[in-house]
């Protein structure tokens, strides 16, 4: 089968690799028709982060089950699925309360993770029955919706999970730091909560306009200093939610900043900080800290219920599309800031 692979920054190539097959007796094998490449990836991509060299690469797998263990008791062959980019057995401790990337049965999609990337033609889904969700069969077929429920995977769930932290609510003004694809979800996701007032800061003037789009009440393009002025004049001093979707260490700082004495911060971008020197005022201001990587499995059919009634489309992220065989244009459009997210659709 044809994989993408990394070889190192900047280098990704498509090439052949072993089919998978199952392995242990609550595996699933599934086709895969539609992936992503993740603002994440660009970390390794451009040596933030160093994997493995040739390690199959992506973590947004939606696809057709093709074969399933002898446990596998939730989905069969046949079935449209897609899977959160955390692996998940949905019956330990972790799982039962809604902490799937907790699961110590589970484990991460590569590079870093243990199982192979899901950039790919097949993927060997570990746990199936805690990791895999189910589109409804009416729904199977339906390229639109498809599109809409490929986020769920990573994106959307991230996002959703950033105003869950960050405890917004109807009626709230929340404040969401990042432009990419999870600071774009996290607009529609404080929208469908409720939120009165969202406001986006970004750098890309294209985006933010996007953002409005989805939802945001005003936008905020410039950076540092004037950054934190501008929100804190736009929210009065600052405001009680903010969504930090990022991970760098700026971001994080303006989160700090402009987040009022007992608020809350949300954060789901993946740290990347030398100083975590912004850390000390939150505690002296009594500002609740709170994310990590999110749990997507446990909002997939909540999310999916409003995707497929219309009310939830978070497809217009995706402003590239290409096929496996062009995946290295992908990475490269997107590390170019020529395309927010890239959707990769591989031929059924």
């Amino acid at each position: 089968m044809k994989a993408a692979v990394y070889h190192g920054p900047g280098e990704i190539s498509v090439e052949d690799r072993p089919e998978p097959e199952i392995e242990d007796s609550t595996d699933a094998v599934i086709r895969v028709t539609h992936t992503a490449i993740c603002g994440s990836d660009l970390w390794f991509y451009r040596g933030e982060d160093e994997p493995e060299t040739g390690s199959q690469v992506g973590h947004e797998p939606m696809g057709i089950v093709e074969e399933v263990g002898e446990d596998v008791r939730n989905v069969e062959p046949g079935d449209r699925v897609f899977a959160p980019f955390a692996i998940s057995c949905g019956e330990c401790e972790f799982c039962r309360k809604g902490l799937q990337t907790a699961c110590p049965n589970g484990g991460f999609w590569s590079p870093e993770g243990q199982h192979g990337g899901a950039q790919a033609e097949k993927l060997r889904v570990p746990q199936a029955n805690g990791t895999l969700v189910r589109v409804p069969d009416r729904y199977a077929a339906n390229e639109d919706v498809l599109e809409a429920l490929l986020p769920l995977t990573d994106v959307m769930g991230t996002g959703h999970h950033a105003t869950v932290c960050a405890d917004v609510q109807a009626g709230d003004t929340a404040v969401v730091i990042g432009d990419g694809a999870v600071g774009l979800c996290a607009v529609l996701a404080a929208k469908r909560l409720g939120a009165e007032r969202i406001i986006a800061v970004g750098h890309h003037e294209d985006r933010l306009e996007l953002a409005e789009e989805l939802g945001a009440t005003d936008t905020v393009a410039s950076r540092g200093q004037e950054a934190i002025e501008e929100i804190q004049a736009l929210t009065h001093g600052g405001a009680n939610h903010v969504l930090e979707c990022v991970g760098a260490e700026s971001s994080l700082e303006t989160a700090a900043a402009v987040v009022r004495p007992g608020g809350n911060i949300g954060y789901v971008g993946v740290p990347h900080v030398e100083d975590p020197s912004f850390l000390q005022p939150l505690f002296f201001s009594n500002v609740s800290f709170t994310g990590g990587p999110a749990p997507t499995r446990a909002y997939a059919e909540e999310l999916m219920e409003d995707v497929l009634q219309g009310t939830l489309d978070p497809s217009p992220i995706f402003t590239k599309t290409v096929d496996l065989d062009s995946v290295p244009e992908g990475y490269e459009a997107m590390d170019e800031r020529e395309a927010i997210k890239t959707l990769v659709k591989i031929d059924e």
